[in-house]
């Protein structure tokens, strides 16, 4: 997941630059959990691999606990209308209080406390 959402951050970024000259902006919005039905659409693998099989427990309590304490869809949906309605908008809107802590970590925490950190909360070993 983190280098699927570099990726979106710098192809954002990138086209932004792009777009400004057409008048047009683009803004990346950063929920953390959110209440919704994503996850009904998980394919599970047609094989599991076994060493991968603690790992897969840890991460599936992990996530619902984290869902359960989710933002509703509507913490989100308020942001996108700022963002979409701001004058001059930024690139990046957090969205909910996890994702603002998360953010706010990411610019003061050096990177291997902040990793730590990421590890530890999805308890991860390493």
């Amino acid at each position: 997941m983190p280098h699927s959402k570099h990726a979106v951050e710098g192809y954002s970024e990138a086209l932004d630059h792009e777009l400004r000259t057409r008048g047009i902006r683009v803004a990346v919005i950063e929920p953390a959990f959110t209440k919704t039905q994503f996850e009904a659409n998980n394919i599970e693998p047609d094989a599991k691999l076994d060493e991968y099989h603690n790992v897969r427990t840890s991460l599936a309590k992990v996530f619902s606990q984290s869902m359960a304490n989710a933002d509703d869809p509507d913490v989100v949906a308020k942001v996108v209308v700022k963002a979409a309605s701001a004058a001059r908008p930024k690139l990046r809107y957090t969205a909910g209080v996890a994702a603002g802590r998360l953010s706010l970590l990411r610019a003061f925490a050096p990177a291997g406390i902040l990793d730590a950190g990421i590890r530890k909360s999805l308890q991860l070993e390493g």
